[in-house]
Parts: C-alpha cells; structure tokens; sequence
C-alpha cells in the first residue's frame, strides 16, 4: 500500500509516519520508485502500536524507541512483549529487557518500607503470583501500604486479599480478550488499550457501585 493508505488504515497522519521513519520507530517501506514505498500489514500493525505506546501509555518517542527495540527482539515470546509493553518490565537504554535473575533494589528506605515491601512479597505468596523481582507494580503497592501506616491507618497485606482476588479475576478477564489478536504485535497493541483506557473505567465503576452500596446501607430511601 502507499503511504496514504497507510495513514488511513493506521490512523496516524502523513506527516507523522514520515516522521517516525526518519527517526527509526518504523521500518521503511519497500522502495518503488524515487521519494516513493510501499508498505504491508507490517507497518499497519507496527504503527498501530506505536500510538498506543506515545497517544495511549503517554511514552515519549525516545521510551517508545526503547520499547520498540526489546518487542523486536521478544516477539517469540509473548508473556516478556507484553511486559514491556505495559511497563510490568523495565527496558535498559539498550533496548533489552534487564536480566531476570539481577533483582533492582527496592524503592524507599527505612523500617517502615522494608515492612511494606515484605508484606508485598506476603501477598504475592498469598495468590500464588509469579512476577519478575521487584515490580514497579509491587512498589507502588509497598509504598501506598508505607504511606497508610505513616498516617496512621491499620492496614496490610492480608486486608489487600480481597482486592487482589477480584485484580486476579480482572486480569484474566484482561488476557481472554487478547485471544482474537492474531500476532503479538496486535496483543500488545490491545494489552495496552484494555489496561490504560480500561483503567479509568475501572476505577469509575468502583465509584459507582460505593455509591449504591452507601445508599443501600446508609440511605433513606
């Protein structure tokens, strides 16, 4: 296809294909004639991809290049590329996911966060989660739990178990949808419209159901 096709197919503007293939986010096309290519499904899937990283994640080119670069080398592997894609992993300026037996050191100091990040580790165990060392993920849970503690609250990780059972259910719900996809590059492109744009949906629906919840049990009617 020409390049207009494939801005129409891809949704993203002439300008901004050409953009990203001077900068080494999109393979060029197939050369036909001078200033001019052909492009294939490829394209339309990389490019698709591309948009969910930089309009959906809000990942600058630079970060999108580093993701893209591991995705090239991971696409055997479906479970690592959507790690990658979704933030679950982080990616060395190399373009390579970090080895997975150098665990990085936890984030925050002290008691207090060497306790949350055990109780992280508690509940993981708990559900029987196997995750790469030290999540980000796993850091914003131990510091929400360290910042609770800090303000007085009782709370820890066997009062999270009820949240992380209906997450579990959440998740799997997340990876049936993935099984239309026909390649990787389309599960990861889909992986990250479900979690990102999903996300807010979620947290609204929480909202929402507090709401009936409160009336029934508070209310007047």
């Amino acid at each position: 296809m020409r390049i207009s096709e494939l801005s129409r197919r891809s949704g993203v503007s002439i300008p901004t294909i050409k953009y990203y293939l001077r900068d080494g986010l999109l393979p060029a096309g197939r050369p036909t004639a001078a200033n001019q290519a052909d492009y294939d499904e490829d394209h339309v899937r990389r490019l698709r991809l591309i948009r969910s990283l930089i309009g959906v994640r809000g990942l600058s080119v630079s970060a999108t290049r580093d993701v893209l670069a591991a995705v090239d080398e991971q696409q055997g592997d479906v479970h690592l590329l959507l790690g990658l894609v979704l933030g679950a992993l982080p990616v060395e300026r190399s373009g390579r996911p970090p080895r997975r037996d150098g665990a990085a050191e936890p984030a925050g100091a002290g008691a207090d966060a060497g306790d949350a990040a055990e109780d992280v580790a508690a509940l993981t165990a708990e559900m029987g989660w196997k995750t790469s060392p030290n999540p980000p993920a796993a850091q914003v849970v131990a510091e929400t739990l360290e910042t609770m503690r800090a303000l007085g609250v009782d709370y820890d990780w066997r009062s999270l178990v009820p949240y992380a059972e209906l997450a579990d259910r959440a998740a799997r719900l997340d990876l049936d949808q993935l099984r239309d996809a026909g390649d990787p590059l389309q599960q990861a492109e889909r992986a990250v419209l479900l979690t990102v744009l999903l996300e807010p949906a979620l947290l609204a629906l929480r909202r929402l159901a507090q709401e009936h919840h409160s009336a029934l049990r508070f209310g007047n009617g």
